[in-house]
């Protein structure tokens, strides 16, 4: 049987590997410059347990001549009203660096009963120490190929200025942020990182702890600060163990404890 294609929702959502039924839905948010495209793979590996819906950022890809919201703040409130039609059943948020402060405020912007289950912030420290602006050191340029993603763009040299103009407009919005310490995210929290990650030492996630009122774990699995991409599908037993095969009767207090593990 042929899978089914690809499914755009709106402007603002792709379904990589729709699924015939109505499995828990995980919802992903692309690092600075990505595009939701990056997630195919992951969906793949985590058909048909969860479908993953993820996000198409502005002014990159298919969306390449619609504007980035000019804030921070106008692009949370922008992308809770595109998702709310779309947050039923069993959800949860996954975001890379960038997208998983999204996905943390995103989650704090939508009203009680449209909350994720989780969210998991990957690649990234906690909220608070993102108040400063981007230090030069981790500029366009320097993204670009830390990230492992300058080898894909490089004989391209349309493809590149494409890939570095989206991080650019990324990058200036999240310059736009500034973090408010209440109302803390009342939903379970679970950070993960790379142990090769150039960008981020692993040893800052325990930070995301202070940012939710809810349980909070955190997970060190092997690889870069770009843990799912076009050609890896990223921590897919970790998100599985969270997801979950059916609702948990358990309470969340104890399902995500506040320690650390190391996946290998």
């Amino acid at each position: 049987m042929t899978p089914p294609r690809p499914r755009i929702e709106g402007d603002w959502l792709l379904v990589p590997a729709p699924q015939g039924h109505r499995p828990y839905r995980l919802f992903c948010f692309p690092h600075a410059g990505g595009d939701a495209t990056a997630f195919a793979p992951l969906a793949q590996a985590l058909a048909p347990a969860a479908e993953v819906w993820a996000l198409r950022m502005p002014a990159r890809g298919g969306r390449s001549r619609h504007p980035m919201p000019a804030t921070f703040d106008l692009l949370v409130r922008t992308v809770a009203d595109a998702l709310r039609p779309h947050l039923e059943g069993r959800f949860g948020f996954y975001g890379q660096s960038f997208g998983s402060l999204l996905a943390y405020e995103v989650a704090r912007a939508l009203p009680a009963g449209h909350r994720p289950e989780v969210v998991i912030a990957g690649s990234a420290s906690a909220p608070a120490s993102w108040a400063a602006p981007t230090p030069p050191q981790y500029g366009a340029e320097e993204l670009l190929r830390t990230c492992g993603m300058g080898e894909l763009v490089d004989a391209e040299p349309e493809l590149r200025e494409l890939a570095l103009r989206a991080i650019r407009s990324d990058l200036a919005v999240r310059d736009t942020y500034r973090y408010r310490p209440a109302p803390l995210l009342d939903t379970a929290l679970h950070a993960v990182a790379g142990d090769a990650d150039q960008l981020l030492d692993a040893t800052v996630l325990a930070g995301w702890a202070e940012h939710t009122s809810g349980a909070f774990g955190l997970t060190v699995v092997p690889g870069g600060h770009l843990l799912t991409t076009v050609q890896r599908p990223g921590p897919v037993g970790l998100l599985t163990s969270i997801i979950g095969p059916e609702p948990d009767p358990t309470p969340r207090e104890s399902r995500w404890p506040r320690a650390q593990s190391l996946v290998r």
